[in-house]
Formats: structure tokens, C-alpha cells, sequence
């Protein structure tokens, strides 16, 4: 799976924090085209995310491109700008059904062979941030093998239902958790929602360590003062990566060489499903030692 722990909005028509992005440590660059630009300047920021898809990436991170969604009438043409070489993925922005990710696929194919781009190079990313993209994000995330991550957004959801947006996030609670979950469920990555107070550091670790434990593995972020505690929060903890190596040998060791279903490590019980968890987590060290490694060579 792709390495999707800090993924940082760049504004699509703002040219300093373009040209900033090469050096920034996210794992993904999203030049917006969406809610941070206005309708004014639409044409002007596609001109400007085209230009710059290498230049965003040449720091290593990967690039993705938020378009507006369907209903604005505008994802033609942002896609039509955009699929060039360079290009990672798109962000569809308020996705509220499976048709309109068939819808993206489609399109995207289409410019993938006329642009000469390898047919099904470009991953999609699916915003789920109103009460119909939240209830129809299962369905929306099978609907093409493009879709390697859900995000959910949470203050576009709130706006929908009609309550307070919180930094405590209860209003948010069923959904944060349905997206991470429909995530799951899909084989894809869950990426939590933006954290808007973003000069308070330490709830902002409150807030992306619980949704870790609901399953999010990486967080959509809007100011480059979250980016570094996000990429530790999500990389597994030194302690963490202790106990799965140890998990790990005592399992194959005395579990699996000698015909045990369970066996015993520091005192608590390790059988099949602790072991694969265990093994997960190493899996996850290796992922995101690899893409730092791509990171320190193309940067």
C-alpha cells in the first residue's frame, strides 16, 4: 500500500506555497483546485498545477490534485488540465455516490490514452465529507480499482448535518468511524480529517492518535507544523516495532515450527490473529522505510 501518513494541501493559484512544496517531508502533495481557491481563479490554478506536478513532487513527495466535484460542473475541465505526467492521483471532492467515481475512471482512462500515460497509472482518492459521501463510502470506494484511500472531511460533513464543527470532534464520531471502517472493509487507507486549530499542537496529537486507534493511517493536513508529528504518529513507535519483531520469532519459533496454535510472549497469549497484526506492523516499518529512501533520492 501507498505511504498516505501526512497528506498537505497546497492552493492550486497560490505561487510562493507552490513553490515551497519540494520542501516539505509529506508523503503527498495535493495541489488544490477546490474549496481553497475561488471561482475567480479557477483557470488561472489549473494552468499553475499543470505547470508545476513535477516541480510539486521533485522533493520526493508523491502528487495528487483535488478537483471540484460533478455537480459544480467544473471536474471536466480541472481533469482535462491535470492528467499530465507527474501526476500521482485526484481527490474527488465530495464524492457522494459510486457513480461518480465510474464517472472518474472512466474520464481518466480516457486521458491516459490520449496522453500516452499507462491505463490505470493515475490512483483516485475519494473525499467523503457529506451525509450522503459517508453513507455510500463502501460502495463508492469498490466501485473502481483506482480508489486506494478514503478521506474523511469533516468540516464539509458537519456544514451538511447542521451542527458545530468541535476540536473534541463527538458530532464527528459515527462518521469518522463509518469511513474508517468502510476503508478497511475496501482494501484501502483511511485519512483522517483536517484538525482546523492548527496552533494546538497538543490536541492535535490527541485527536490523530484516536483516530489511529479507529484506524486512520494518515490525516489530511493544512498546516506544515503537522506534517512531522502525523509521520510519527502513524510510522509504528519503537516499542511497537519491538514487541511485533518479538512476536514475530516467538510465534514461528515455538508456534508455527512445532505445530502450536498458541504460544506465550511476556506473558499474554499469541496466537493467528496477533501474529498477522505483528506482521502487519513490520510490513508497514519496510513500506515506509522504502518511500524515505525514494524520498532522500529524487530529493
Amino acid at each position: 500500500m501507498p505511504v498516505m501518513r501526512s497528506v498537505f494541501y497546497v492552493p492550486g493559484n497560490n505561487e510562493s506555497f507552490i513553490k515551497k512544496a519540494p520542501t516539505l517531508p509529506a508523503d503527498i502533495i495535493t495541489l488544490d483546485l477546490e474549496d481553497s481557491v475561488p471561482p475567480a481563479e479557477k483557470a488561472k490554478a489549473r494552468e499553475m498545477v499543470r505547470e508545476n506536478l513535477k516541480f510539486a513532487g521533485s522533493g520526493g513527495s508523491a502528487v495528487y490534485v483535488r478537483v471540484n466535484n460533478w455537480e459544480t460542473l467544473m471536474t471536466n475541465d480541472d481533469l482535462e488540465a491535470v492528467v499530465h505526467e507527474g501526476l500521482s492521483g485526484i481527490c474527488l471532492a465530495k464524492c457522494g455516490h459510486p457513480d461518480d467515481v465510474r464517472r472518474l475512471d472512466w474520464k481518466l482512462e480516457e486521458l491516459e490514452r490520449r496522453r500516452g500515460l499507462p491505463v490505470g497509472s493515475i490512483a483516485v482518492q475519494l473525499l467523503c465529507e457529506t451525509a450522503k459521501g459517508v453513507i455510500n463510502a463502501y460502495p463508492s470506494a469498490i466501485a473502481s480499482k483506482r480508489v486506494n484511500s478514503l478521506i474523511f472531511g469533516a468540516v464539509d460533513y458537519t456544514k451538511d448535518m447542521r451542527v458545530k464543527l468541535t476540536s473534541e470532534g463527538v458530532e464527528q464520531f459515527y462518521a469518522r468511524s463509518h469511513v474508517a471502517v468502510a476503508a478497511r472493509a475496501a482494501g484501502c487507507i483511511a485519512i483522517d480529517c483536517p484538525f482546523v486549530a492548527f496552533q494546538d499542537v497538543e490536541a492535535f496529537e490527541k485527536s490523530t492518535r484516536e483516530g489511529r486507534q479507529m484506524g486512520y493511517e494518515g490525516r489530511m493536513l493544512i498546516h506544515p507544523n503537522q506534517i512531522e508529528p502525523a509521520n510519527r504518529i502513524y510510522a509504528p513507535s519503537p516499542e511497537d516495532i519491538e514487541w511485533a519483531q518479538g512476536v514475530v520469532k516467538v510465534f514461528e519459533e515455538e508456534g508455527i515450527a512445532k505445530g502450536a496454535a498458541a504460544v506465550s510472549y511476556k506473558g499474554k497469549m499469541v496466537d493467528t490473529p496477533v501474529y498477522e497484526n505483528a506482521r502487519t506492523i513490520l510490513k508497514t516499518v519496510e513500506e515506509i522505510n522504502a518511500f524515505e529512501q525514494k524520498r532522500k533520492k529524487n530529493g
